[in-house]
């Protein structure tokens, strides 16, 4: 019986904090080294959150930079992407930051690493555009049992088919 009763006990604490994690907000932060590129992210507190902010910073991104030696930490939202922020709120930084991305400092962004090297840089959507469009897929060509996936092919600068 106290089995049954200490099993109950923890799935009504599971439950308490499963419906105050809704209240609870956070952000994500970025940690850049020397080199502009992103070796880590976490998940912290949010920006508006200064009421637990320790004395002497102005921001998060203040106080978790002192918590790794020679990185510099940048706040980067998780619903941006493709300079879009996927609620219909305002994008952020471009793109939420991943490791092996590069933090653009003097346009305050993120992007990932360049895919291949004809590939060029879209300046207003920060991702990797190819020299050749993608192809296109309609619904005569569409098979929803057998779909046709493609490949860059950096040397013929084709899309292939995946065999």
């Amino acid at each position: 019986m106290a089995q049954i009763r200490s099993q109950h006990s923890q799935l009504e604490l599971i439950q308490f904090h499963l419906v105050n994690l809704e209240e609870i907000y956070m952000a994500h932060y970025a940690f850049i080294d020397t080199d502009n590129i992103v070796v880590e992210v976490i998940t912290g507190k949010d920006e508006t959150d200064t009421e637990t902010l320790p004395e002497g910073f102005d921001s998060w991104e203040q106080y978790y930079e002192t918590q790794r030696d020679a990185l510099v930490c940048k706040r980067t939202s998780y619903n941006t992407q493709n300079g879009e922020h996927l609620l219909d709120g305002t994008p952020f930084r471009q793109n939420y930051a991943g490791i092996g991305y590069t933090y653009d400092a003097t346009n305050d962004v993120f992007y990932a690493a360049q895919p291949y090297p004809s590939w060029t840089l879209n300046e207003t959507t920060w991702i990797w555009e190819c020299p050749v469009p993608y192809p296109e897929v309609d619904e005569e060509t569409f098979d929803e049992e057998f779909p046709v996936f493609y490949e860059w092919n950096e040397e013929d600068q084709t899309w292939d088919v995946v065999e």
